[in-house]
C-alpha cells in the first residue's frame, strides 16, 4: 500500500513538473518579442536623449563595438551614442553616453537600468547627478564629496558615494572606447 502511495505522488509531483515547465516556457516564448521591443524602444529614447538634434541614427561597428552616430538633417554627424555597463553597488548599471567627438566633450548621459539602492543608489537616475557630465571634457575623473571644483570633478551622491564612483568609471571606460575607435583623446 505505502509502495502504490509513493509511486503516486512521485507521478502527480512529475505531471505537475512537466505542466510547469511547458507553461513557462510558453509565456516566456509569448512574451519575449514584447520585452525585446521595449528593450530596443527605451535604448531608441535614451539615443535620441543623449543625441539631442539627431534628425537620422546609424549604427555603426568598430573595434568590436557598437556605437550610434547621430546625423542632422544636412548629414553632417552630430554626436555618438555608445551603451556601456558595469558593476555599481547591487548589480549592473546600464548608460547611454552621447559623444561631441570634435570637441570632445561628453553631451549627456541617461540611465538604462539599475539595481542600486532605493533612495540612495537609484539617485544617479536623477537630473542633479547626471548635470555632472552635460559637456563634460574628455579627461581623467575625479569624484568628490564636495561641490565639484574642476571641470573634471564629478559630485558624490550623498550617501551613495559607491554608485556614483561606479557609474563614473563607467563613464570613463566609455570616453577610453569611443577615443579609441574615432581618434583623439586628451
Amino acid at each position: 500500500m505505502e509502495k502504490n502511495s509513493t509511486k503516486n505522488l512521485i507521478l502527480t509531483l512529475s505531471i505537475i513538473g512537466i505542466i510547469s515547465a511547458l507553461l513557462l516556457t510558453f509565456v516566456y516564448q509569448w512574451t519575449s518579442p514584447y520585452i525585446q521591443a521595449n528593450q530596443a524602444e527605451n535604448q531608441r529614447k535614451a539615443i535620441n536623449e543623449v543625441l539631442s538634434g539627431a534628425e537620422t541614427i546609424k549604427q555603426v561597428e568598430k573595434d568590436g563595438e557598437t556605437f550610434y552616430e547621430g546625423y542632422s538633417a544636412d548629414g553632417q554627424r552630430i554626436g555618438v551614442a555608445y551603451k556601456n555597463s558595469g558593476g555599481g553597488y547591487n548589480g549592473i548599471i546600464e548608460l547611454m553616453i552621447g559623444f561631441d567627438i570634435e570637441n570632445q566633450k561628453i553631451f549627456r548621459i541617461s540611465v538604462l537600468s539599475h539595481e542600486e539602492t532605493p533612495g540612495l543608489g537609484a539617485r544617479i537616475t536623477e537630473q542633479e547627478f547626471k548635470s555632472n557630465f552635460v559637456n563634460k571634457p574628455f579627461g581623467q575623473y575625479q569624484v568628490v564629496k564636495t561641490p565639484a571644483q574642476s571641470e573634471l570633478d564629478v559630485e558624490a551622491i550623498s550617501g551613495a558615494t559607491i554608485s556614483s564612483v561606479r557609474t563614473t568609471r563607467i563613464i570613463q571606460d566609455a570616453v577610453t572606447k569611443i577615443t579609441k575607435a574615432y581618434g583623439g583623446g586628451k
